[in-house]
């Protein structure tokens, strides 16, 4: 198997890398600069990099490098800095998303080619009637208006709901929503929900970005995990704050 990876110099990105790697697959990435990951990923016989930002990459080689890739993941997000809250581009991880999409489409793939997406518990699954609080739709509201990433993350979901769907014949899809994120070392027990079980903003859980790398894997290379949770967005929590 074959996977192509955005964001893979990010903190769960570099560590889905890792653990599609220790699987024995073959793993593509799309980064910017390499500095960030580990010598022992740069210089693994399955890795085939290639340095590029995202948006800058033309459509034909973006449908290039999606050929043969039996999973597309996105753990693309902007940095907390000041620059990345409020600088450009507005729309990384929605646009990203939508040219993936369009690049497995123009392979006119055999089957459909598995597309996950690392949004987060602060986004609502419109597809079902996930109810929350008034206070916290209020939040939500300012959040929309005032911090682009969060917009962004909704939009990018949205398009595999609205514009993807449940009946794409060469897409499949899940947008994995992990709560307040962690940096454990080690993957420990986790509980998988198809909604929130506690409010993102009044009182969010945790999750460990490695538990996010270990689930994603196993969506990527479980064919049961996949079928539970394709066309959903599962949440995940790690065990102690589910």
């Amino acid at each position: 198997m074959t996977t192509l990876i955005v964001g893979a110099s990010g903190a769960t990105g570099r560590l889905l890398v890792e653990e599609l790697l220790n699987r024995g697959q073959t793993v593509k990435i799309v980064v910017r600069s390499l500095d960030s990951l580990p010598k022992a990923i740069k210089t693994h016989a399955n890795l085939v990099v290639i340095e590029a930002s995202i948006l800058d990459i033309s459509d034909a080689e973006m449908a290039r490098h999606v050929r043969g890739c039996h999973a597309v993941v996105s753990c693309l997000g902007h940095n907390l800095t000041f620059r990345g809250l409020f600088g450009g581009p507005h729309r990384l991880v929605a646009d990203a998303t939508r040219r993936l999409c369009d690049a497995i489409r123009a392979n006119e793939p055999a089957g459909p080619i598995k597309f996950i997406l690392m949004n987060t518990t602060g986004n609502s699954n419109r597809d079902l009637n996930e109810r929350i609080s008034l206070a916290q739709k209020c939040v939500i509201g300012l959040l929309r208006v005032l911090l682009p990433p969060h917009l962004d993350n909704e939009k990018a979901a949205d398009y595999l709901r609205i514009n993807v769907g449940q009946n794409d014949p060469a897409i499949e899809w899940a947008a994995v929503r992990p709560d307040g994120l962690t940096d454990d070392t080690e993957v420990s027990e986790y509980k998988i929900h198809t909604s929130p079980t506690r409010s993102a903003i009044f009182d969010a859980g945790t999750t460990s970005r490695i538990n996010v790398a270990h689930f994603m894997a196993k969506l990527i290379s479980a064919d049961i995990t996949w079928g539970k949770w394709q066309g959903k967005m599962p949440v995940i929590y790690n065990a102690a704050s589910a």
